[in-house]
């Protein structure tokens, strides 16, 4: 371990990321997260701190005050709104939320890497530390990107990491291409009619469109993970009528998630959902409405930027791990990868940690230095 991240250091870190664990925000909401997150990046004594970016988003900059690149990494603030299971001292104080993603030791490495950096400035060019809001509902990249302040930063370089359930403790995980699916949701709304349950041909009742609509969008899937043109259509959600037994349905209700490798399979995926809908409407002779929500883009990892983390890796003497396929969650931080230079790699969690999103699932702080040596190394690669 590098003598910077000692163990007093590592003792402020974690009691940091323990009281971030204890005090959740959902998406949107991170207020009290960025205030705390701000205070402790103002005692690092960053060239400049942006605040309010995308929403709750911060920005610090080090500045070297000498021409270079620029290398941004990022971290997520958002909790998700689940039960905390877990009676430790650090649970979820916050009913219904809690950390299920490791976003407060992912924030918590960043500012480890802040540390560091204020001690030891980059030699030339910048490092961007990207505190980032609502990773989880899909809307903080596209909030963060969006605005005014973040385009003025445009990085050489993009990283991020996950930690990763089911991999060795302190594992690097590395992919070329896509490291994260593509994952985008679909609210499909069927407006039929009313009538007597008795006499339901004075209606339109949607049950055989909504039937029409699961059976021929199942056939556009493959979740075979080994294939470029993997598809998987997963049905989160339907819902038809009133518990009224005198009455025949008249509106409906699907709701789909939808995951492909890339984007090209992704548009044509969604043009073939919109098919298998509007022949629906047709068949049935009902106006189907649909909407669009919670987009990812897949995370196309650059060969340049996957070859930075592998050499710093290895510079470590970090275990490396060639992942064969992406992983068929969705990451907000592909929308970066699709513009910029960058990657986005994984950290073991350990193979006994219970899984992402589950209600006792904890953030392991042991790989707090191993995160932060990593950013650390790959800035250095790239700016000295």
């Amino acid at each position: 371990m590098e003598p910077m991240i000692n163990n007093e250091l590592m003792k402020e870190l974690v009691t940091f990321r323990k009281m971030l664990h204890a005090n959740p925000e959902v998406s949107g909401k991170e207020y009290n997260t960025a205030k705390s997150v701000s205070k402790f990046l103002k005692t690092c004594k960053p060239t400049k701190v942006i605040e309010n970016i995308g929403g709750t988003g911060i920005v610090a900059i080090f500045d070297s005050g000498k021409s270079g690149k620029s290398v941004m990494f990022r971290a997520e603030l958002d909790a998700l709104p689940i039960q905390e299971i877990n009676t430790f001292a650090h649970k979820s104080s916050i009913d219904g939320v809690s950390h299920k993603c490791g976003h407060d030791g992912h924030t918590t490495v960043l500012l480890g890497l802040a540390i560091i950096l204020s001690e030891q400035k980059p030699k030339t060019g910048k490092v961007f530390l990207l505190f980032q809001p609502a990773e989880e509902d899909g809307e903080g990249a596209k909030a963060v990107f969006a605005d005014p302040k973040f385009e003025a930063l445009k990085p050489d370089y993009i990283f991020a990491f996950h930690n990763l359930p089911a991999y060795p403790l302190n594992q690097i995980v590395v992919k070329n291409n896509s490291f994260t699916a593509g994952v985008k949701s679909i609210i499909i709304q069927i407006n039929g009619k009313t009538a007597h349950a008795a006499e339901p041909e004075n209606g339109l009742n949607p049950a055989l469109a909504i039937a029409e609509i699961l059976q021929e969008s199942a056939k556009l899937s493959n979740n075979d993970p080994n294939r470029d043109d993997f598809t998987l259509i997963t049905p989160v959600h339907v819902e038809m009528g009133e518990i009224a037994y005198g009455i025949s349905a008249g509106y409906g209700e699907v709701r789909l998630t939808i995951r492909t490798w890339d984007e090209e399979n992704m548009e044509k995926l969604t043009a073939d959902i919109i098919n298998c809908i509007e022949k629906a409407s047709e068949n049935h002779q009902m106006p189907i409405t649909y909407s669009w929500t919670h987009e990812f883009f897949a995370n196309q990892n650059d060969d340049t930027a996957v070859s930075l983390i592998r050499e710093a890796a290895s510079s470590l003497s970090f275990d490396i791990f060639q992942r064969k396929f992406p992983f068929k969650w969705g990451e907000d931080f592909g929308l970066f990868t699709q513009h910029f230079k960058g990657a986005m790699f994984g950290i073991g969690s350990g193979e006994k940690s219970p899984a992402l999103h589950n209600p006792d699932y904890d953030f392991p702080d042991e790989i707090l230095p191993v995160g932060i040596q990593l950013f650390h190394q790959i800035s250095l690669q790239i700016l000295s």
